[in-house]
C-alpha cells in the first residue's frame, strides 16, 4: 500500500533518553540521585570538566545501552568509541560533548506504531552514547530573559540518543512514535520517565518535501505535538506567502505556542568531531548474548500473548500492555476472575478513571479490583453500582464491600423492581402513549425513572426488559 503524503510532510525525532536509573554518572561516581537536591551539589572535577580530570566508563550503562539497543531492533556493532564534539555553551564548561560520532553502539532499527493507515514502521538510524549537558534556567522565555541561571547537577548524565528517520507523516504519529518509544523503555526498566528531563525530543520537520528545519529541546510528548503542528502551519505558510524554508535550529516557547529562530543549523564539521584520547575504543561485541538474555518481554510480544493466552481482543491487549505496570495488574487480575471480564473493567472503567483523575495504577488494588468484578458478576451489584465504588474508592478511600454496605449498593430484589416498574408506568401516561406512538427515547424515560425509584439498584437491562414487558401487556 502506498502511503498517502499530500503535503510532504517528514518529521524525524531525535529522542534524548536520560539513563537515571543507573546509581552513578556515565564518567564519574557522582550520584544520579539529583533531583530534588539543591542547584550544583551533585557535581565533581569530572564532570565539570576541569583540567586534569580523567573519565572511567560506567559499564551499567554501556549494558542498559546494548539493552535499548537490541529492543529497537538494531544491529549492535563489534567495537564503539567515544568522539569529543566541540561547541561552546554555558552549560557545556569542557566546552566539548563526550559523545559517539562514526561507531554508534547501535543502528539500523525499526519500530512500529499506529500510523494513519494501520501499522506503520520508523525506522531507527542509530542509538548512541553521550554525556547530558548542565541545565540552563532562564528569566522569562528564552528570547526575552533578563538572565539566565546554570544548574551542573545533570552534567555527566548517561544519555541514549535516539535517531529515527523521517518516516512520520504528522504530529500525532510522531506522537504515537513517542508514546511507542517511552513503552519499550519503561518495559526495560532503564529510566523513570516522570522524572524532568527525562526525556527531551528534538523534532526535524520539513513541508513539500523542502529544506527541514530543527526544533531543539521540547521537554513534553504533549509539547512535540504542539509545536510539530505549529511549525508545519508555519513552514506552509511561509512557503505560500513566497518565503524560502532554510536550514535552521528554532526554539518551541510552550508557554506561548510558537517556535523560535535561534541560529542557522550547524553542520556536523562545525563541531570537529575527533577521537576522546581519554578514552579506548570499546568492544561490546562480546555482551551481546548476555545482554540479549536479560531482555524482558516487550509491549508487542506481549499484546500477542494476551490475545492469545486470554482471549482478548486487539483493542483491549493493546490499551493493556501500552504500560509495563498495567499488564502487571491486569495478569494477577486475571488470575483471579474472568480474564476477560478482567480486561472490560481494567482497561475500559478502571483505567479511564485514574486517567481522569491523572493517577496511576498504583492507586488502585488488585484485592479491591477484583472484589468489584466479583460483586458484578455475581450479581450482587449493578455495573453502575460498581463505577460509583470505583470512584469513591479512589476520590475518598476505604474498601469496596465496606462502601456497598455503607451506600446500600446490593442489588434490589425483582419483586421491588418489577413494583417500580409498575409505578414507572402508571406514573407517566403520557409517556407511554409517546413509547407506543413511535417515540422510542419515551423507553430510556420511564427506564431512568425505574432506575430512580429503586436508586440506582436495579440492573439497567434487566429494568429495559421489565418495562418492555409492561409496555406490551
Amino acid at each position: 500500500m502506498v502511503y498517502e503524503n499530500p503535503d510532504g510532510v517528514r518529521i524525524g525525532l531525535e529522542v534524548h533518553v536520560q539513563l537515571n536509573k543507573l546509581n552513578t554518572k556515565l564518567f564519574c561516581g557522582c550520584s544520579t540521585n539529583y533531583h530534588d537536591s539543591e542547584p550544583n551539589t551533585h557535581t565533581c572535577p569530572v564532570c565539570l570538566g576541569l583540567p586534569g580530570s580523567l573519565p572511567v566508563i560506567n559499564e551499567k550503562a554501556v549494558e542498559f545501552a546494548i539493552k535499548i539497543g537490541l529492543a529497537l531492533n538494531c544491529s549492535i556493532v563489534e567495537q564503539t568509541q567515544f568522539h569529543r564534539k566541540n561547541y561552546y555553551y554555558p552549560d557545556l564548561p569542557k566546552g566539548f560533548q563526550t559523545t559517539q560520532y562514526d561507531y554508534p553502539i547501535a543502528g539500523e532499527g525499526k519500530v512500529i506504531i499506529e500510523g494513519e493507515d494501520g501499522e506503520h514502521e520508523v525506522g531507527i538510524t542509530r542509538a548512541h552514547m553521550e554525556e547530558d549537558p548542565g541545565r540552563l534556567q532562564h528569566m522569562g522565555s528564552i528570547d526575552r530573559s533578563k538572565g539566565t541561571l546554570i544548574n551542573y547537577n545533570r552534567s555527566g548524565m548517561t544519555l541514549i540518543e535516539i535517531v529515527s528517520e523521517p518516516d512520520m507523516r504528522s504530529p500525532k504519529e510522531a506522537r504515537r512514535y513517542l508514546d511507542k518509544l517511552r513503552s519499550i523503555l519503561d518495559y526495560l526498566d532503564v529510566f523513570d520517565g516522570d522524572l524532568e528531563g527525562a526525556m527531551r525530543v528534538d523534532a526535524n520537520v520539513s513541508v513539500h518535501w523542502g529544506e527541514r528545519v530543527e526544533v531543539k529541546n521540547i521537554s513534553s510528548f504533549k509539547g512535540a505535538e504542539r509545536a510539530l503542528l505549529y511549525e508545519i502551519m508555519r513552514q506552509k505558510n511561509h512557503i505560500r506567502r513566497g518565503g524560502e524554508i532554510v536550514l535552521e535550529t528554532r526554539h518551541f516557547d510552550e508557554a506561548r505556542g510558537v517556535t523560535i529562530s535561534m541560529r542557522t543549523k550547524e553542520e556536523e564539521h562545525d563541531y570537529r568531531y575527533f577521537p576522546e584520547p581519554d578514552l579506548v575504543p570499546l568492544r561490546v561485541a562480546d555482551w551481546v548474548p548476555k545482554v540479549r538474555e536479560t531482555l524482558p518481554e516487550l509491549p508487542d510480544a506481549k499484546r500477542e500473548r494476551f490475545m492469545k493466552e486470554y482471549g482478548l481482543g486487539e483493542t483491549h491487549a493493546r490499551a493493556l500492555t501500552t504500560e509495563i505496570k498495567l499488564a502487571n495488574f491486569y495478569e494477577e487480575v486475571a488470575s483471579k476472575v474472568d480474564p476477560k471480564d478482567a480486561a472490560v473493567w481494567v482497561s475500559d472503567t478502571l483505567k479511564g478513571e485514574l486517567n481522569y483523575r491523572e493517577l496511576t495504577i498504583d492507586a488502585f488494588t488488585v484485592k479491591d479490583i477484583v472484589t468489584v468484578i466479583e460483586l458484578v458478576t455475581g450479581n450482587k451489584i449493578t455495573e453502575q453500582s460498581a463505577v460509583e465504588i470505583i470512584r469513591t474508592v479512589l476520590d475518598d478511600g476505604g474498601k469496596p464491600q465496606e462502601i456497598v454496605e455503607k451506600k446500600g449498593l446490593l442489588k434490589v430484589e425483582d419483586d421491588i423492581v418489577a413494583k417500580a416498574v409498575e409505578e414507572a408506568v402508571a406514573e407517566n401516561p403520557d409517556a407511554v402513549a409517546d413509547y407506543l406512538g413511535g417515540k422510542e427515547k419515551s423507553l430510556n424515560f420511564l427506564v431512568g425513572k425505574v432506575m430512580q425509584k429503586t436508586k440506582g439498584r436495579a440492573d439497567a437491562r434487566e429494568a429495559r426488559e421489565k418495562v418492555l414487558a409492561k409496555l406490551k401487556e
